[in-house]
């Protein structure tokens, strides 16, 4: 019987050879912005479709400077971010692979430290993270410390960061050689700050009702599929994570609303975070009808392929294939210490778990260094 891990499928203008992606991981090995050598060897060894992922989606890039939220993240706004992603993009192709190149601004999620002119982060209120913010001080030791208190963007502003996402997709793609874009919509940052009414207590346009609070949302979908063309443009969504001490009380309504006025856009795909990002699968206390928000974006005449994410194993992820929840599967940290991942889910193992002390930063142990079938 055939694996349906391992049968071919499409994306938008991306033709994959199994379901099997690779899910974006910040890893914070960029200095200034600029991936170097170690990481463009880092996503070759996870490029091969027939050992490794199908489809890579990058670490998140920053949009223009305003967007960093993490010492050492990869940009994708200057020259040499661009020429230097080139590299990397030439890596993966050499070796049959497929990369989309995820795109952030994190709004809130930052520190004045990592600003430009160490000014307030931006967000939709002036309403602080939950969260810690890594640094790296002048002699290049690390800490972390709580995010900034974030300043409201001003209406005209937002428009300036629609045009950057649109420019960013541009870069990636007509210039660093990318095969797509993803929109990182999820996990706390600028886009759901928007989106949920925890962080969104506006009283524009681009606050209060569903649609008001979407606005922003689908304004950066536009204009980035205008830019590149929706069949090279997913969209990354994570309808109840609370990451940042992001809430909101009804997501079932604002994320149905928000995938029906997707539908017409043509994205190559829809990426969907089950549960709380890097945690628990199920969130009683904000259930959510992830089969309901599939079924009403094709309701709304919606075609993309549907990615699903968190916690997901070889067994449960085939299940997802074979039921049809699912057309694709996106495995996060499994591919940190598994270049070879779908060799291991081939045949059946063995799997080896991640050093923890390694996730950011640093150089090659625990990024490059990890052992494949063919190292044993």
């Amino acid at each position: 019987m055939t694996d349906p891990l391992f049968t071919p499928t499409e994306a938008g203008a991306l033709a994959l050879a199994s379901r099997i992606v690779m899910a974006p991981l910040t890893r914070r090995r960029s200095p200034h912005g600029t991936p170097g050598a170690l990481t463009a060897s880092y996503y070759a060894q996870r490029a091969n479709p027939e050992t490794g992922a199908a489809l890579i989606i990058s670490e998140a890039a920053t949009i223009n400077a305003q967007a960093q939220g993490y010492a050492n993240t990869p940009g994708m706004y200057e020259r040499a971010q661009i020429e230097a992603w080139k590299t990397v993009t030439a890596a993966v192709h050499q070796r049959g692979g497929r990369i989309v190149c995820q795109l952030w601004h994190v709004g809130r999620v930052s520190h004045t430290l990592l600003q430009p002119a160490q000014a307030a982060p931006v967000a939709p209120s002036a309403i602080q993270a939950q969260t810690r913010i890594h640094l790296i001080d002048k002699r290049g030791a690390g800490r972390y410390a709580p995010a900034s208190m974030p300043r409201a963007l001003r209406l005209e502003e937002i428009g300036h960061i629609v045009r950057d996402f649109a420019a960013a997709s541009r870069n990636a793609v007509e210039s660093a050689g990318f095969d797509g874009v993803e929109i990182h919509a999820a996990n706390g940052y600028l886009i759901e700050q928007f989106l949920k009414s925890s962080a969104n207590t506006r009283h524009d346009d681009y606050g209060g009702s569903i649609a008001n609070r979407a606005r922003f949302l689908l304004e950066v979908a536009r204009a980035t599929c205008d830019a590149v063309g929706g069949a090279r443009v997913g969209i990354r969504l994570s309808p109840v994570t609370p990451s940042g001490g992001i809430d909101e009380p009804d997501p079932q309504p604002l994320y149905e609303y928000v995938l029906r006025a997707l539908a017409p856009l043509d994205l190559a795909y829809v990426h969907i975070v089950e549960g709380a990002t890097g945690g628990p699968r199920e969130r009683p206390e904000r259930p959510f009808n992830y089969a309901a928000l599939k079924t009403a974006y094709h309701a709304a005449g919606g075609h993309a392929a549907w990615m699903l994410n968190n916690g997901y194993d070889p067994d449960l992820a085939r299940d997802a294939i074979r039921t049809g929840r699912a057309d694709l599967v996106s495995f996060g940290r499994a591919f940190i210490s598994m270049p070879d991942l779908a060799a291991r889910i081939r045949q059946g193992g063995p799997y080896q778990g991640v050093d923890q002390s390694t996730i950011y930063g640093g150089g090659a142990k625990g990024y490059t260094d990890y052992p494949t079938l063919l190292d044993a």
